[in-house]
């Protein structure tokens, strides 16, 4: 199991937001001092225009340079830009690794799903996995399959895959909640799950567990998972009650998924992050 991530992504931040460095920097420091799993690390790598205009629009790279907010969520940072490619350089490389047997995890910030083919917004600047998806796709994959149990609905991924063939996504979500999407399903391939704030674990793993069987009748060869922690019962964010053990069983069902699997880091706000996000990686190591 490898672990991808690069300390730049620790160097912007914005007083008071909760996007913070810590996410990064606290998880890492975990990962590198628990004694559970064996883990190897590399660095995110290079992204071309070609892979990112697959995803977003010439002017939208653009726009990534200009140093205004693009939201009241979402504020600009100098080299934003290169900090953003270098979140897509982790999900390529995780693509690389999971089809040659790896289960990587991409362990960077800032993360990508709420990020739509023209805008940036929630956080996110550049859409993560939909650039790996569609990435896979160019690169030979005949069928990609994308969960999304981050807390808040991925409608960036949702915008740029919605409708393309050899791609299903799936995402459970709070509604309403932020973004204010994903009541219903898009285009034929995109299937949504939404759950009301506060609705029991029981029920939050029970629709887990329709979305996985959905994306697996699609009969993917490639599973991609953008992992949110954020409908975890002590995040701020939201009003999620998912414990600490459901990430581990969350884990356990994409190693139980049957093939080659693939993480990113989205969402996840609480100070229990490194421990949510190791119970996940126990899981899908199997331990």
């Amino acid at each position: 199991m490898t672990i991808i991530t690069d300390p730049r992504c620790t160097e912007y931040r914005a007083a008071g937001h909760p996007e913070k460095p810590m996410r990064v920097s606290r998880t890492t420091d975990l990962l590198r001092t628990q004694k559970a799993l064996t883990l190897g690390w590399t660095e995110p790598g290079a992204v071309t225009d070609e892979q990112l205009l697959r995803a977003h629009s010439a002017g939208h790279l653009e726009r990534l340079t200009v140093a205004q907010a693009f939201d009241a969520d979402t504020p600009f940072f100098p080299g934003i830009a290169d900090h953003a490619r270098r979140s897509v350089g982790g999900a390529i490389r995780a693509v690389e690794l999971a089809r040659a047997g790896d289960q990587p995890f991409c362990l960077l910030r800032p993360p990508g799903h709420h990020a739509t083919r023209h805008h940036a917004m929630g956080f996110c600047y550049l859409s993560s996995m939909a650039i790996a998806a569609l990435e896979a796709k160019a690169s030979g994959a005949r069928q990609i399959a994308v969960l999304d149990f981050d807390v808040h609905h991925g409608n960036g991924t949702e915008d740029i895959l919605a409708g393309v063939p050899g791609v299903a996504f799936a995402s459970v979500h709070q509604h309403p909640c932020y973004p204010g999407t994903g009541a219903v399903d898009v285009a034929g391939n995109c299937f949504n799950f939404p759950l009301p704030g506060g609705t029991p674990r029981d029920q939050w793993r029970a629709t887990l567990t329709r979305a996985i069987e959905r994306l697996q009748s699609t009969k993917p060869d490639l599973l991609g998972v953008s992992a949110g922690f954020d409908a975890y019962v002590e995040d701020p964010l939201a009003q999620g009650t998912l414990e600490k053990e459901d990430f581990h069983w969350l884990g356990q069902q994409m190693r139980d998924f049957g093939v080659p699997v693939f993480s990113i880091l989205e969402g996840g706000y609480s100070l229990d992050l490194p421990e949510l996000v190791l119970h996940y990686l126990l899981g899908l190591a199997g331990k």
